[in-house]
């Protein structure tokens, strides 16, 4: 009897070890081949834009929603302040033509003094035409101290280009300075007369404000008959 257990059990043992090598030795099972499923073509429209414009409105759209904008500041992100654009000065041109100021050279190659209305400037250079007295008598300053502080004698010899210093004491011109009355015409007798012996022969008279007068420059060379508004 056991000896018929016995047996059984090694026949049971040998069945089993039997089915668990044909398990071990069977092929692995192959995967599945892949079936392609199309998806339907209107599944995603809504989501991604089909041409440029629809690009660049979904982009817009997509930034503006994004930005937190301050109150009465379009378009500007929360807590930043826009920068406050230039401010340009316009050109105004009248009847398409702009008008350039031109600046003129006097007479004899010598640049002119500009001399503010109403004040003694420090120094000034004379021009063509002028002297001693008449730039005392048109700054009303007096002559003789005008000489004095130049170290000039009355018959020294004046030439365009010196410069001379302007007193600053405030002592006037002694007597009038006025020479001929105006305002008034001048007609030019000589060829080489200049606004500024135009000027000199009037006495208080600014050769700018002649030029002014007349629309020409306070260098402009003159001619004999010219006719000259004195102001």
């Amino acid at each position: 009897m056991a000896r018929m257990k016995r047996d059984l059990m090694i026949v049971s043992i040998l069945v089993l070890v039997t089915i668990i090598t044909s398990a071990c030795n069977q092929a692995y099972s192959q995967a599945p081949a892949a079936t392609f499923t199309p998806l339907p073509q209107n599944l995603f429209a809504s989501a991604v834009p089909t041409n440029m414009s629809d690009v660049q409105a979904f982009a817009t759209g997509t930034a503006l929603a994004q930005l937190t904008t301050t109150p009465g500041t379009p378009g500007a992100p929360a807590g930043v302040t826009p920068q406050a654009s230039a401010t340009s000065t316009p050109l105004v041109v009248t009847n398409s033509t702009a008008t350039l100021a031109v600046a003129q050279t006097p007479q004899s190659g010598v640049t002119a003094t500009t001399i503010p209305a109403g004040s003694r400037p420090a120094s000034y250079t004379l021009q063509q035409g002028e002297f001693v007295y008449c730039i005392a008598r048109r700054f009303n300053v007096d002559p003789d101290e005008t000489l004095s502080i130049n170290g000039l004698a009355d018959s020294q010899t004046i030439y365009p280009g010196l410069v001379i210093k302007i007193p600053q004491t405030g002592n006037p011109f002694p007597g009038n300075r006025m020479l001929k009355n105006h305002p008034a015409s001048y007609t030019v007798s000589q060829a080489d007369e200049s606004v500024y012996s135009v000027a000199c022969a009037f006495g208080d008279v600014d050769p700018a404000a002649i030029a002014q007068a007349n629309g020409i420059s306070v260098g402009a060379t003159l001619n004999v008959g010219q006719v000259l508004n004195i102001p």
